[in-house]
């Protein structure tokens, strides 16, 4: 079965394949993110209190605060954002632009169609009057 022309179902199915590493590689970074945000924070907390580097101030909560901040929005960014601006409203929205390209090629067609039926008319014309 090694057709050189791919079936609509070999299409699919690498397409979902390629959603699908697109998926992994998405939460793969958020839990490099979240192990990053673990170990960073312990860090900081040490650095502060430990080290005593800034010691008259506890900065390292507003630090890990922001930082924690920062880990929501990818969260969100994950498993909320891409529900409602996923592959389906990919597919969507590709969809709506080739429909464009479609009506306005359309267009162009019958613009040119009406074009040279004109020309074609001065052309009778102007050889009827000669």
């Amino acid at each position: 079965m090694s057709s050189k022309n791919p079936t609509p179902l070999d299409e699919a199915q690498h397409e979902q394949m390629e959603y699908a590493q697109k998926r992994i590689n998405q939460k793969k970074k958020l839990y490099y993110h979240f192990v990053l945000f673990l170990i960073g924070s312990v860090f900081l907390i040490l650095l502060n209190k430990v080290f005593k580097y800034g010691a008259e101030y506890n900065w390292f909560k507003w630090a890990i605060l922001l930082w924690a901040f920062l880990f929501a929005i990818h969260i969100f960014n994950v498993f909320i954002t891409h529900k409602f601006m996923g592959r389906d409203w990919e597919r969507s929205q590709r969809d709506k632009l080739v429909q464009k390209q479609r009506e306005r090629l359309a267009e162009m067609s019958k613009e040119i169609a009406q074009d040279e039926v004109s020309n074609e008319a001065i052309k009778k014309k102007s050889a009827w009057e000669s």
